[in-house]
């Protein structure tokens, strides 16, 4: 048996500029404050960034999803200190302490990407039989058009780990595209609506004492990042995203494919040693951190039945 979920936090605005998560949280919010939700457990609902939110920007000063590192966590504030290094500790304050007993059950965190992904449960864990469960359960219930539901593991020590659903005992980033950054899609909007409020079916469901039966899950575990082709000399882009490649998430990549079309017109093919699935393809925020996309390998994580000790 596991222990109960008492403690849940649904937040979004992390990236001020990704709205599916901005809204939902904005309607959560509003509707907390007319009485008119009955929620099935208990949820904290926080918009992380609202500064970021109010200017529709990813964040004002640094990346708020990269300060939540212990190290970062841990640093004196002063005058200097950027907004979102500040804020991630107060969000520390009100959701963990991170790795202590008091830190919130379970945190989903909200973000969109501008990649073909679908919805995608990004986590440091391939052993956590709550997320894994999870997703399980959103790939058998999900019946929005063309949502398909992936799990992505960063094999990331979890002092290291950088984004704000580490500072709970179970977390992910509930991650779904395409969707560019600084507007909302109707589509994209309703699917993350569903998986939130079955995320939030689930643990009623688990708190009750409802066995969940094993099975297994496909995880994408990262390898490595890959940057564009760059100017040796400028560091300057020098060529785009090959256009098989485009908007191919997931799909596996060999070595040979097409990989990238320079802007003289040549393709530069994929050089690994084995076949990988890329992801985050030509993430539109990924330019400033020199990712082109991202490349995992897949295995299928078998997991055990799982129930709760009741509350």
């Amino acid at each position: 048996m596991l222990p109960a979920l008492s403690r849940v936090a649904v937040c979004g605005g992390t990236h001020g500029n990704e709205l599916s998560g901005v809204y939902l949280v904005h309607e959560r919010l509003k509707r907390r404050k007319k009485s008119q939700v009955m929620e099935p457990v208990a949820v904290v609902t926080v918009m992380s960034n609202p500064r970021a939110v109010q200017r529709c920007v990813r964040y004002t000063e640094t990346d708020l999803n990269r300060c939540f590192t212990h190290a970062m966590l841990s640093l004196s504030a002063s005058e200097q200190t950027s907004y979102e290094l500040v804020r991630s500790q107060e969000l520390n304050s009100l959701l963990g302490p991170k790795g202590s007993a008091e830190a919130m059950d379970l945190i989903c965190d909200l973000h969109n990407t501008t990649a073909n992904m679908g919805l995608c449960l990004i986590t440091y864990s391939d052993s956590d039989w709550i997320c894994l469960h999870i997703c399980k359960y959103l790939q058998a219930r999900a019946q929005h058009p063309r949502t398909d539901v992936r799990y992505i593991h960063y094999d990331i020590p979890r002092s290291e780990a950088y984004s704000l659903d580490s500072v709970g005992k179970h977390g992910f980033a509930m991650e779904i595209g395409p969707q560019p950054h600084g507007l909302i899609r109707a589509n994209i909007f309703m699917a993350m609506q569903e998986a939130v409020q079955l995320l939030l079916d689930w643990v009623r469901l688990f708190n009750s004492g409802a066995q969940f039966e094993g099975g297994s899950v496909d995880v994408y575990t990262l390898v490595k990042n890959i940057d564009y082709p760059r100017d040796p000399h400028t560091h300057t882009i020098i060529a785009a995203v090959h256009p098989d490649l485009q908007d191919r998430d997931f799909c596996l990549l060999h070595p040979g494919d097409p990989m990238f079309l320079s802007f003289s017109g040549e393709t530069l093919r994929y050089k690994g040693k084995e076949p990988l699935y890329p992801f985050f393809i030509n993430e539109s925020a990924y330019y400033e951190k020199a990712v082109a996309l991202s490349l995992a390998r897949r295995r299928k994580v078998e997991i055990p039945a799982i129930r709760s000790s009741r509350m």
